[in-house]
């Protein structure tokens, strides 16, 4: 293989890894305070420790691992200032999106978000709370979409962990029906073209963040720093 093919090979591989693992973390499969290793989890993927190192590297700087010298690694403890500093930066964006959405909807826009809605109803109907996870991220990212920003869907992507840690631990039926409940809201707007009315949906949707910080240090108080 030639050294730049074989380069390429080793990145997607460490970006698998770095998939899989933050999908772990943020899904509580590794609970924060859980001691890693880097044979561990090469054994847990079926890949070399290369590549699991450079996972542990890029993960430590998004704020999920705490890598110490010569010590073992940890799953950090979910960071109370960092899901605000999270839940800041996704409002100021998607604020603006939904009024951009609703400002000038497509013909087709409400009738897309209405089938993402179903989708996720399906899924609280049937306690499924990876899939609803999913479908929620989906609503959101189709916004970007529809707004003509996708990018800015990766901005907030990038940036969210902490918030979305929160978010999973209180992903139960009542919790989803309340944001599908939000989401509704939004959408109802959107198919007014009304952006003011969406923005204000769109807000008290995502302020439900704090809530759900509250909620969850006072239910797991020794996932938190």
């Amino acid at each position: 293989m030639a050294p730049a093919a074989l380069e390429n090979t080793k990145e997607t591989i460490a970006m698998r890894v770095v998939d899989a693992l933050r999908d772990d973390i943020i899904t509580m499969g590794l609970k924060p305070g859980d001691v890693i290793s880097e044979s561990d989890i090469a054994g847990r993927y079926g890949v070399s420790r290369q590549p699991v190192r450079e996972a542990f590297i890029r993960l430590a700087q998004q704020g999920l691992l705490l890598i110490r010298p010569k010590r073992a690694t940890v799953v950090k403890k979910i960071s109370p200032v960092g899901v605000r500093q999270s839940r800041f930066i996704r409002e100021s964006i998607e604020v603006e999106i939904i009024r951009r959405v609703a400002g000038q909807p497509s013909d087709d826009a409400a009738d897309v978000l209405v089938k993402l809605i179903a989708d996720q109803e399906a899924a609280s109907d049937a306690g499924d709370s990876r899939r609803f996870h999913t479908l929620d991220e989906l609503f959101h990212r189709t916004l970007a979409r529809l707004a003509g920003v996708e990018y800015a869907w990766q901005l907030i992507d990038d940036h969210k962990m902490q918030l979305d840690r929160v978010r999973y631990l209180t992903l139960g039926v009542s919790s989803t029906q309340r944001a599908i409940a939000e989401h509704k809201q939004i959408v109802e707007a959107v198919a007014k073209a009304d952006p003011t009315a969406a923005e204000t949906a769109m807000r008290a949707h995502l302020a439900r963040a704090e809530l759900l910080l509250n909620q969850t240090i006072s239910d797991f108080p020794d996932y938190f720093e």
